[in-house]
This record gives structure tokens, C-alpha cells and sequence, in this order.
């Protein structure tokens, strides 16, 4: 009786559909072409996992609050495009055109959670006029052309953030390490700190934990700029790992990263989220879309396949919450 309980609330976690869905992924398109496998294959697919989950897991932080952001993508690509103007029209340090490119961002991260709290306008709505007035300054800066990174490739910096090594036939960037301990680290505050509690209770009921003491403004805007943050972050380490700083780059990250975050369990109307289920999520579309061209569907199709992985999970995200209340009563 003891193990089947056991069993029970290992089905009723939100993280084991993101598991199984996983391992089932990988099976069919490792069956389906040998490649899919292979060290080559899996350095590639990981490369860019680790810049689109850097984003996810701030979006699972802000998410499981109550709120939404969809500027990440313009910042993705704002960010970068901002520092390396700095240092090559400038002539700034990369440092310092790194450090003021950051601050950039949390000041994008903080007047949209000033905006969302103070004035009290829907994070949704707040958030999608930052993306057009981002992406519209990166556009007016650059007029629309790619900014020049690569003499960055020997500098210190970007050995930190986007070094490189070979083990065996596998190819690991510094970044894999970087999304790894901010997985962890976040990991950690969401479900064992004090301001894990108060994030969760921000997104559940944000009248009954302010009675309590709990400050759901505060929390709500030190997430926004996270949320922020985490998106200019990884737009450095693309714009280093590619060579190019691009002022289109990230559009449409914001739908997809929502997508990995809620396949992973994070509830829609907040209070409830999951790191580990993100991290899963951020694996099942970025494996997905790396094997749908391996196997030779038309990279068109992929949002057919996101759609329907979006609708099943909640489906079965639903029937567990059920199953898990009806149990409870």
C-alpha cells in the first residue's frame, strides 16, 4: 500500500508527463534516424537549449507570481545589440559595454514591474508594448543591420560566458555550466526559501498573502528585472557563441518560452511552478525541433507539433490536479 501511495504522487507531480513525454521523444526520433544520437547532434541541440532556458526559467519564476513577460524576445535581442555598439562605435571596453548593456535591461525589467504593480495595467499588456518599443529602438540603432562581435572570440569575458572545450565527440560550451547552477540556485529559492514562498503566494492569492505580510509588489518587480536580466544574458552569450549581434534576433522566443514553461507544469494563473518541469519542457521543443529536421518533416510543421504538445499536457496537467484534489478530499 506504502509503495503504491508512493507511486501515486510520483504520477500526481507535474514533472513526470514532461519526463515521460522526454524519454518518449527520444526514443522515436533516436529510432527513426541513428544521428539523432550522436555526439555532434546532441553538442548542437544543447547549445542552444541552454539560451532559450536561461530565459524559461526566469519566465517560471514570473510566471508562478501571476504575471507574464513578452519583451523577453526584444530584449534577447536588444541587449546585445546595445553593448556592441558601445564597444565598437564607442570604443568602450567590452566590461563595461557588457555591465551597461545589463543595467539597460534590469531598467527594462524594472519599468515594466512598476508599470504592472503601480498602475495596476495587466502584465500582458504592459509587457507586449515594451517588446515593440525594444525591438523598435534595436532597429533605429542599428538601422536594421547586425553589429560586428567577433574580435570578442580571445576575450576573457567571453571565454566566461561562451568558452568552449571537447570531451570526447562531444562539444560543451561555458553556458551549459551557467544554466545549470541558475537552474539549480532557482531551484532552490522557489521551493526551500522564504522568497520562494512569498513568489508562490504572490501568484495564488496575492489579497490573502499581502494580509499575511508577504510584499507582492516588491516580489513582483525584483522578478520582472530577473526576467530581464536572464533575456539579456542570453542574448550576450548567443551574440558571442554566433559572431553577430542581430536587432531581429529572439522574435517569437517569448510565445515558445511560455510554451516550455507551461509543457513543464507552471500553472497559467500562478501560485503554483516547477524549475525541474521547465528545465524538461525546454528539452522536449528544443529535442522536437531538432529531430523533426532530422527525420525530414518540413521545419513548418513544427508549431503544429508545439500546438498539440501544449494541448495534451494541459490536458493531462488537468487530470491529475483532479485526480489529485478528489484524493485529497
Amino acid at each position: 500500500m506504502n509503495k503504491r501511495t508512493h507511486l501515486s504522487n510520483l504520477i500526481a507531480r507535474p514533472e513526470f508527463g514532461p519526463l515521460i513525454l522526454l524519454v518518449l521523444v527520444i526514443v522515436v526520433f533516436g529510432t527513426l534516424n541513428p544521428n539523432f544520437l550522436s555526439p555532434l547532434n546532441i553538442s548542437n541541440t544543447l547549445t542552444f537549449t541552454v539560451e532559450l532556458g536561461l530565459i524559461a526559467l526566469a519566465m517560471t519564476m514570473l510566471m508562478t507570481s501571476g504575471e507574464f513577460d513578452l519583451s523577453v524576445g526584444s530584449v534577447f535581442g536588444f541587449t546585445p545589440v546595445l553593448m556592441w555598439t558601445m564597444v565598437n562605435s564607442a570604443g568602450l571596453p567590452l566590461e563595461l559595454g557588457f555591465i551597461i548593456a545589463m543595467v539597460a535591461a534590469m531598467g527594462i525589467g524594472l519599468f515594466s514591474g512598476l508599470f504592472v504593480t503601480k498602475l495596476k495595467i495587466p502584465s500582458f499588456l504592459v509587457t507586449l508594448g515594451m517588446l515593440l518599443v525594444v525591438r523598435g529602438v534595436a532597429l533605429v540603432v542599428t538601422d536594421g543591420f547586425p553589429q560586428r562581435t567577433w574580435d570578442s572570440q580571445d576575450h576573457w569575458l567571453s571565454n566566461l560566458l561562451v568558452g568552449d572545450f571537447r570531451l570526447g565527440g562531444f562539444r560543451i560550451y561555458a553556458s551549459l555550466f551557467w544554466f545549470v547552477g541558475i537552474a539549480l540556485l532557482m531551484h532552490y529559492v522557489l521551493t526551500k526559501t522564504k522568497a520562494g514562498n512569498w513568489i508562490q503566494a504572490a501568484g495564488g492569492n496575492p489579497d490573502a498573502a499581502r494580509a499575511r505580510g508577504v510584499l507582492v509588489d516588491r516580489t513582483k518587480v525584483w522578478l520582472f528585472i530577473l526576467s530581464s536580466s536572464m533575456a539579456a544574458l542570453a542574448g550576450v552569450i548567443s551574440s558571442i557563441r554566433t559572431s553577430a549581434a542581430n536587432p531581429n534576433s529572439g522574435s517569437g522566443y517569448e510565445l515558445e518560452v511560455i510554451a516550455m514553461v507551461v509543457i513543464g507544469g507552471t500553472v497559467l494563473t500562478g501560485g503554483r511552478g516547477s524549475i525541474i518541469g521547465t528545465v524538461l519542457g525546454v528539452l522536449i521543443l528544443r529535442v522536437m525541433r531538432n529531430g523533426i529536421v532530422l527525420v525530414g518533416v518540413p521545419g513548418l510543421a513544427y508549431n503544429i507539433f508545439i500546438g498539440a504538445i501544449i494541448l495534451g499536457m494541459m490536458a493531462l496537467h488537468s487530470s491529475l490536479e483532479r485526480r489529485h484534489v478528489e484524493r485529497g478530499r
